[in-house]
């Protein structure tokens, strides 16, 4: 019975979250456009170099939908760059399955993120974005596992893999 509430719990907020996806933009100006990164282009450029999908969750902040991904089942040996500007960012040494369909690390590589606070969903989250050009990566989280005990879940859209 237990298991059953925990796997209706977590149904809950999966559906939740893959409700608000790719709709949370809607209003939005995106954190990405704004600052003073190494790498900036026009709204024109960024839309020519990237896919739809990952254009507005890099530029625009939208969440791709949960197990969508495959990148969240990615486990050779390699490196997660930066879709928008190659930048490393996270080491396959550092993944794991969290079981919540996208892909999870425990800790980014040293100075590839930036992070702000986001407000717009039940109350704030901490938001992960590339520090180069400061495309949106996805959220960081408190219940990830040891040594960090953080979870940073990432768009795989916002992500590419290089095998090592």
């Amino acid at each position: 019975m237990q298991m059953e509430a925990m796997m209706n719990r977590r149904a809950v907020i999966l559906g939740g979250v893959a409700l608000m996806g790719l709709g949370q933009i809607a209003g939005r100006s995106a954190w990405a456009a704004e600052g003073n990164f190494e790498v900036q282009l026009t709204d024109a450029e960024w839309r020519a170099k990237l896919s739809d999908l990952a254009y507005r969750v890099l530029r625009e902040e939208a969440t791709e939908r949960a197990f969508t991904s495959p990148l969240d089942k990615e486990t050779r040996a390699g490196t997660y760059h930066c879709a928008g500007c190659d930048l490393p960012a996270f080491s396959s040494q550092h993944k794991y399955d969290s079981g919540t369909g996208w892909p999870s690390f425990w800790q980014p590589l040293p100075d590839a993120i930036r992070t702000k606070d986001d407000r717009s969903l039940f109350g704030t989250r901490t938001e992960v974005h590339c520090r180069r050009c400061g495309g949106h990566f996805g959220h960081v989280f408190s219940d990830g596992p040891q040594p960090t005990g953080k979870r940073y879940c990432m768009n795989g859209a916002a992500l590419t893999f290089r095998t090592a």
